[in-house]
């Protein structure tokens, strides 16, 4: 009888240290972008899509900054109500 609850305890631990432990999920070959986010996603140069917010300079940085800025203030319901 010992030795079942024994083994029964060892089994139990061992579950739980396995599921304890996550694969990590991680790129093989890390982050590859092909070009900086704030230049655009036309096909030609200084062009972009029916997405492209108004207002965005295409290639300008700091224009791209401030969009998402005001982007991330426009979704925080505090500053929406008040």
């Amino acid at each position: 009888m010992r030795r079942v609850s024994a083994t029964v305890a060892l089994v139990s631990a061992l579950v739980l240290l396995a599921a304890c432990t996550e694969k990590p999920q991680t790129n093989a070959h890390g982050v590859r972008l092909d070009a900086a986010p704030w230049t655009g996603t036309g096909t030609k140069p200084d062009t972009g899509t029916a997405f492209t917010a108004s207002g965005w300079q295409i290639g300008d940085r700091s224009s791209w900054e401030q969009h998402l800025k005001t982007r991330a203030q426009n979704q925080n319901e505090y500053n929406r109500i008040n």
